[in-house]
């Protein structure tokens, strides 16, 4: 992770603030750089990532051996099945919306114009997903790497956030 972010740092980008979700592996990490780059450091409770319910902290082959069918349903069609007493996809997505525009609106205020956001897979599965205007039962099959640096953009239009895919010289 680390020749990720520093490539990132030799290049013409930078970063005006960091967001980080409040969890733990989020929050270690940014505190770190934060402290690093003498940036401002801002926890955002809405980033984190999507609430699993019964299955929290449970393996896939725990879930796979115990309830392979409700499994396979989510993981075909997230948008009508969830983990039990978990999140539904559209109570994660409309979270993480509102973190967003929570985000923008403070970097308005600001007059910040990059942020790096610390977050976790599911997020970034669904912002993918929004940037490449996939239908949501594609969320599973987005990328999201440990490590790896997603760079979207965001607008804001009409009071609806949209995202766009920006390239990170696959790296």
């Amino acid at each position: 992770m680390q020749s990720t972010v520093q490539q990132h740092l030799d290049s013409q980008l930078k970063w005006d603030v960091i967001v980080s979700s409040p969890l733990q592996r989020c929050q270690a990490f940014a505190c770190k750089l934060a402290k690093q780059l003498e940036l401002p450091l801002l926890l955002n409770a809405e980033i984190k990532e999507m609430y699993f319910g019964d299955w929290e902290g449970v393996s896939t082959q725990t879930i796979y051996d115990t309830q392979p069918e409700l499994l396979a349903n989510f993981w075909q069609f997230p948008t009508q099945f969830q983990a039990p007493n978990g999140e539904s996809l559209q109570e994660f997505q409309q979270r993480i919306l509102f973190g967003i525009e929570l985000i923008y609106m403070k970097m308005q205020q600001q007059n910040w114009n990059n942020a790096l956001v610390v977050t976790h897979g599911g997020v970034i599965k669904l912002l993918t997903c929004l940037a490449r205007q996939q239908k949501l039962d594609d969320l599973l099959t987005m990328p999201a790497e440990l490590g790896k640096l997603y760079s979207l953009e965001l607008t804001h239009h009409c009071d609806e956030i949209q995202f766009i895919e920006k390239s990170t010289n696959g790296k």
